[in-house]
């Protein structure tokens, strides 16, 4: 059976908690595969991220959004739209992440394409984003969505990020009328 599409909308204080988890149980799950006795998923890495999720809900520089599939959060994404590189203007794919029981049904594309929609409309022309070196699950994700290695960007001294860009071409523009 394929899931229902998951609505995007704009994120709210009260999306804070399940947010926090499905971020605290992202991590876990592709942290584990590199350290599997490190726990993760422990009340103190769970209140990491939800502090961190609580000052991003409260930024006003830092539009974010949420995935909710049958009235549940199962996704987040947030964005910094300002320039990185005032020669290279670019928004920053802050955080995206999926609840570990959605991964694969459609969540992360949907947001990407909402962010995609959003940063196009604002005009700007590329994206960059910083992804773990070793998470070769969002590597391939973001492949697939056409990032790229940012050849302005190297890793980072101890390797532990990669630099990513997306070139955004303006939104297909509708035929004109006949």
């Amino acid at each position: 059976m394929t899931p229902t599409a998951p609505q995007v909308r704009p994120a709210t204080a009260a999306d804070l908690e399940p947010i926090a988890a499905l971020h605290t149980a992202a991590r876990a799950a592709y942290l584990r595969a590199r350290v599997p006795d490190a726990p993760f998923d422990a009340p103190a890495e769970h209140a990491r991220c939800r502090d961190t999720w609580d000052r991003v809900l409260h930024r006003e520089d830092a539009p974010t959004l949420c995935a909710v599939r049958h009235d549940a959060v199962v996704g987040a994404a947030s964005y910094l739209p300002h320039a990185t590189d005032p020669a290279r203007p670019a928004v920053t794919l802050h955080q995206l992440h999926v609840d570990p029981a959605h991964w694969g049904t459609g969540v992360g594309r949907a947001l990407h394409a909402a962010c995609l929609h959003a940063w196009r409309a604002a005009g700007h022309s590329r994206a960059v984003l910083d992804v773990l070196w070793h998470n070769h699950r969002a590597r391939t994700f973001y492949a697939r969505l056409g990032w790229c290695p940012d050849p302005d960007r190297r890793p980072a001294p101890d390797a532990t990020h990669l630099a990513l860009t997306l070139a955004l071409a303006p939104p297909p523009q509708a035929p004109a009328a006949s």
